[in-house]
């Protein structure tokens, strides 16, 4: 029995560089696919650069993005600022007794790619000038823009004041991903 394959995702990139709409759309469903049934992500949305995918999860069409982009709202919060870090920790010891400072996840960014492509610097520059920095609030979710003299520290880094940052989902030609943070400018080290 002869089993005939078709071109991987490698010899569909051909030149190294930014792959296809077809491909885009195909990196985004493998990491669709990835998040929802074995990360737990919840309400994923697909940000097409045209909008013009069938599955019913597309975002506004008015919006445009230079690739596919996903969204969705993790299980549980995926990153903290090393300044908020410090900031809840001294809270937390503020409030005695134990007492922990909730964190909720917050809505996510995220950016398909394979190991084989080689996106530049203006690229992902243009991806982050494309994109606010919450895809969309929490329901039920207030968010302005500067904090009350009554707030903690702590709540500089949340909702709409966080810096732009997406989640890069590689993605080898097996269909493994693997994710990195990126974030739009310098953020400081964490300290672990």
């Amino acid at each position: 029995m002869n089993i005939v394959k078709g071109p991987t995702l490698t010899a569909t990139l051909g030149t190294g560089h930014s792959p296809s709409r077809k491909l885009d759309r195909d990196l985004a469903d493998i990491v669709l696919n990835n998040l929802e049934n074995q990360q737990d992500w919840t309400d994923m949305r697909v940000h097409g650069e045209h909008n013009d995918c069938s599955d019913g999860r597309d975002d506004v069409p008015t919006q445009r993005h230079p690739r596919t982009l996903l969204s969705g709202l993790p299980p549980r919060r995926m990153y903290i600022h090393p300044d908020e870090q410090i900031a809840i920790m001294r809270a937390e010891r503020a409030l005695g007794h134990g007492g922990r400072i909730p964190q909720p996840p917050e809505y996510e960014w995220v950016l398909p790619v394979h190991l084989g492509e080689t996106p530049t610097v203006g690229e992902f520059a243009a991806i982050f000038d494309s994109i606010d920095a919450l895809p969309r609030a929490i329901d039920g979710e207030t968010d302005t823009t500067a904090t009350s003299a009554d707030d903690n520290d702590w709540k500089a880094w949340r909702g709409a004041r966080r810096g732009k940052r997406l989640l890069l989902a590689v993605v080898q030609d097996d269909s493994s991903v693997v994710y990195y943070f990126m974030h739009d400018g310098i953020v400081k080290p964490r300290q672990n």
